[in-house]
């Protein structure tokens, strides 16, 4: 199935729900109608480009003039089996939490603390989803699609894939050159469970036996107590990363907040809690017009109904300010901002 329009409106494609329009708009389930799409629209190279999932991790704050390319590829196919594993192809049009609920119900762990993040598939290596002690490159064997540039359909090795703190070759040098098509992704049969991070452990020990479905619930229960449903306020998840700074100004932040959260982020390096922060430098709950730092989660920035995308991006760029100049560090964007 393909689609194609021009003057396309984005605010469906986009969960802060911002009203943009796309010059072009190509949607396609199968990755020959790519192709042909590609090869009989020989202008699409003097284009501007994007590629667009569930647009969970976007920001506009204009229209695109360009081409947006939307890979709603289909399809959850067990590709190979043995003692310990089993192995996924998931189609990039698929819904990133359904895939987790479809391994958990069949027993197979790696997932369950990536329940309820925002987004397709497709978008989950470029962005390295991760939550609870968890990171999707733990669980990517390989990842399938088309190189732009190069003209031909191409496959990645997780080693190939750069994967980093959020972070990807796809975030990067391969950016809306490579579209991914399919991800090949292990599950495992007999589990280790992750519960070291926050408050997961207490709230699934408080739903008795420490399985797949209660760590799940246990996740869903706590990000839907923090963050807003997409579907209700418009958002686009945590707003920023969580900052790696260096062990000493780790120290010093310490030094004159002892309550500081902080974590393990490398040699030599602290990873702090960028929400904390923002909460401290005293945004949380704060709305300028319809944009606004959520009331329960300072790292969520929120679309209260008719924010435009420079609106929220100046919320952010204040928030920012604020934070370097309380405590000396810079946050960087976890949403890209087109």
């Amino acid at each position: 199935m393909i689609r194609f329009s021009e003057n396309h409106s984005l605010k469906a494609h986009n969960t802060f729900g911002i009203e943009a329009k796309a010059k072009y708009y190509f949607e396609f389930t199968e990755l020959e109608d790519l192709q042909v799409f590609l090869n009989s629209n020989k202008s699409w190279k003097e284009e501007k480009l994007i590629v667009l999932g569930e647009g969970s991790n976007i920001l506009f704050m204009n229209d695109f003039d360009g081409l947006v390319i939307h890979p709603n590829v289909p399809g959850m196919n067990s590709v190979w089996e043995d003692r310990n594993h089993v192995w996924f192809e998931v189609g990039a049009g698929e819904v990133w939490d359904e895939f987790v609920e479809f391994v958990v119900n069949q027993g197979l762990g790696g997932a369950e603390n990536l329940s309820l993040i925002p987004g397709k598939v497709g978008a989950a290596p470029v962005q390295n989803i991760g939550a609870y002690g968890q990171e999707v490159c733990r669980l990517i064997e390989k990842v399938k699609g088309f190189d732009l540039e190069k003209g031909c359909a191409v496959e990645f090795s997780a080693t190939e894939c750069g994967f980093a703190y959020r972070n990807s070759v796809f975030k990067n040098y391969l950016k809306n050159r490579f579209i991914i098509t399919s991800v090949i992704m292990r599950m495992d049969k007999f589990p280790e469970f992750n519960l070291g991070y926050g408050q997961l452990e207490e709230r699934v020990k408080e739903k008795g036996d420490v399985n797949l479905h209660n760590i799940r619930e246990a996740v869903i229960e706590i990000r839907s107590s923090k963050l807003p449903d997409v579907k209700e306020l418009g958002n686009a998840g945590s707003f920023f990363k969580n900052p790696v700074v260096d062990m000493a100004l780790a120290e010093q932040i310490k030094s004159k907040y002892p309550e500081v959260p902080f974590y393990p982020g490398g040699e030599g390096k602290i990873k702090l809690a960028a929400g904390w922060l923002i909460e401290q430098a005293g945004w949380k709950g704060k709305r300028i017009g319809d944009a606004g730092v959520h009331e329960q989660q300072a790292l969520v920035l929120v679309n209260y109904g008719n924010a435009t995308g420079k609106e929220i991006y100046a919320l952010s760029e204040a928030v920012c300010n604020s934070v370097e100049e309380k405590f000396g560090v810079t946050l960087e964007r976890e949403v890209n901002c087109i």
